[in-house]
């Protein structure tokens, strides 16, 4: 196992980043309303996009004194690949003539 893909199973292993995750994933949020919707202290929510954006999973910016938290894909393309890596031969065929078929 890749270092990238243990730091995704590491970040997604914790209750409150995976709802951290969940709560960002269809729109941007600020760390204020993320520690609003999972009733959590702003510093817990720090130490946890922490851990996320060390994974690949999310990534943040701060504009004036609001720090934003957004999906990223590098964790979640990381753990697919590794995922993909673990079907059986026959699934991986299938998978390729899916994807010839949706070619055509």
């Amino acid at each position: 196992m890749t270092p990238e893909v243990a730091k995704v199973f590491y970040a997604l292993g914790d209750p409150t980043r995976r709802a951290l995750i969940e709560a960002v994933t269809d729109a941007p949020l600020s760390v204020s309303k993320l520690a609003e919707r999972l009733n959590v202290t702003l510093t817990a929510v720090g130490q946890h996009l922490q851990v996320l954006e060390a994974a690949g999973l999310v990534r943040t910016e701060k504009l004036g004194r609001t720090r934003t938290c957004r999906l990223a894909r590098p964790g979640l393309d990381a753990l697919e690949s590794w995922i993909k890596a673990r079907k059986s031969p026959l699934e991986q065929a299938l998978d390729r003539l899916g994807d010839v078929l949706d070619e055509t």
